[in-house]
């Protein structure tokens, strides 16, 4: 196993071997951290890279011990800039060191070198921003995602990628009938 650098850094169980054990020590609740303006105001704190932080931490503190993962939505973070990166890069580490399986909630996808890189920056072991887990899309193609999902398999990591999601206004796409088999393009993803 290396970091994205190409250094060697020890071997570590799988990402499916961690969850499974999360799975049956807290069971399978996964706590979103999602800072939203509302949520930040209704806990007193402002709408910034500080109340992001706060937020986020207390979510960590209120977890750990109760539930085994946690899964931040980068965007509300991102929207803070540098700022906001370094106040997730805070909130990851904790989570980490309370012991909790940390999935980024990212959304990324892409070709070749760039979700590559995307990988990297959420799954290295020598990234700041390094989660257990990060979620990426399919759109530019399943096989798109082949380098990533290597690079998480000899990082220990793992990847979630879209396929069907909640939100009604997903259902023109995901539902569609692909010609031939007749199979939904969620469920072919």
């Amino acid at each position: 196993m290396t970091t994205a650098d190409g250094g060697a850094v020890p071997d570590a169980p799988s990402f499916g071997a961690r969850l499974a054990r999360t799975f049956r020590a807290h069971g399978h609740l996964c706590v979103g951290i999602d800072p939203h303006r509302s949520l930040l105001d209704a806990w007193g704190l402002g709408d910034d890279a500080r109340g992001l932080e706060e937020f986020g931490l207390r979510v960590v503190e209120a977890t750990a011990g109760r539930a085994g993962i946690v899964k931040p939505q980068v965007a509300f973070f991102e929207r803070h800039g540098s700022a906001g990166y370094a106040a997730l890069e805070r909130v990851l580490a904790a989570a980490r060191d309370a012991g909790l399986l940390v999935i980024a909630d990212a959304k990324r996808g892409d070709i070749g070198s760039t979700v590559d890189a995307y990988g990297a920056a959420w799954l290295a072991p020598d990234s700041p921003l390094r989660a257990d887990a990060v979620t990426l899309t399919a759109y530019t193609g399943v096989g798109s995602l082949d380098g990533v999902r290597a690079a998480a398999d000899a990082w220990g990591a793992g990847v979630f990628v879209l396929a069907a999601t909640s939100n009604p206004e997903a259902r023109d796409l995901q539902r569609a009938v692909l010609p031939g088999d007749g199979s939904a393009v969620g469920r072919t993803v």
